[in-house]
């Protein structure tokens, strides 16, 4: 079975790992930059799977698991360079989209029960 971490978790990794490197973070507009370019190979890998666009013969194979990680890893080490929480900013967002998004889609439940 696969190990389970808390962001906080996954965050003490990733500054462990960067701290072995006298380099240390990129700059934010550095791992910005870099965070792009992850989504546009997350986004070749979606329209490769569920798209019209077939890979090509001669092009590595990737998944959409694999590109997701390279995404996390590079928005914990922009979090972590700023000195920002994921798990503060993941309640934050969870807060907003509780309160403000709360009425915005139909529920399971409403639908169920014929409230539409």
């Amino acid at each position: 079975m696969k190990e389970s971490k808390t962001l906080s978790e996954m965050q003490e990794e990733v500054d462990q790992y960067i701290g072995q490197f006298k380099e240390g973070y990129f700059s934010p507009l550095a791992m910005m930059a870099r965070l792009t370019e992850e989504l546009g190979e997350l986004a070749r890998e979606v329209n490769h799977y569920y798209g019209e666009k077939p890979k090509k013969s001669t092009e590595e194979e990737k998944t959409i698991e694999e590109e997701l990680g390279d995404m996390l890893f590079v928005i914990t080490c922009l979090a972590n360079s700023l000195n920002i929480s994921l798990e503060d900013a993941h309640n934050r967002v969870m807060h907003k989209f509780n309160t403000r998004d709360k009425n915005r889609w139909t529920r399971k439940d409403a639908e169920e029960n014929g409230n539409n």
